[in-house]
């Protein structure tokens, strides 16, 4: 079985079981999170891989980390992720990318990213949940983060934290890759 198709079943299962433990029918969950009862069904049946911006929105209308909605092992408290494990979940082919280094509930979801931005590169997302936090610390070069409309320049050796419930992008404006380290704390659904 590929990892693809290894991620596929678990997203399948793990999304019916948060969405069963938190008592949402498909049509709630659809609408709490804007994606069709349609991709859900395919979510939930392993017949289909969706982007990374849907797993992200069922993932908040959860209330769980995409880290949990990936996962193929329910193991011990303690989890090591190998680097061969990081999950990629988004890239592009000048080389930018996101990866997936670990996360886990405490008690909302919490998730700690590895991202590199190529030069003239950017990566939007829409709003999460009120409450969400992002936190991000430039390793390499010069991050333009622009919130709600805003831009601010993060450069290297800075962090920067925000409230992540607007519009929001993170873009390598500048000549030189952008390396970055960013953590998000999502609320947890009640």
């Amino acid at each position: 079985m590929s990892d693809l198709d290894l991620l596929t079943q678990s997203l399948a299962r793990n999304v019916k079981r948060w969405r069963t433990e938190r008592g949402f029918t498909l049509d709630a969950l659809a609408a709490r999170a804007g994606v069709s009862r349609g991709m859900l069904i395919q979510i939930e049946q392993a017949r289909t891989n969706p982007s990374i911006g849907t797993i992200v929105k069922v993932g908040d209308a959860l209330g769980v980390s995409i880290t949990t909605l990936l996962d193929y092992e329910q193991g011990p408290k303690v989890r090591i992720v190998p680097a061969d494990q990081a999950v990629r979940l988004w890239h592009t082919d000048a080389g930018s990318y996101n990866r997936l280094l670990a996360g886990t509930e405490a008690p909302g979801p919490l998730e700690m990213w590895d991202w590199r931005l190529m030069p003239g590169d950017g990566s939007p997302s829409d709003p999460h949940p009120a409450g969400t936090v992002e936190l991000v610390h430039v390793t390499a070069g010069e991050m333009t983060l622009t919130v709600d409309g805003v831009e601010y320049l993060v450069p290297e050796g800075a962090s920067v934290s925000f409230e992540a419930n607007t519009p929001h992008t993170y873009a390598n404006k500048g000549d030189a890759p952008v390396e970055m380290v960013m953590a998000v704390s999502v609320p947890l659904v009640h």
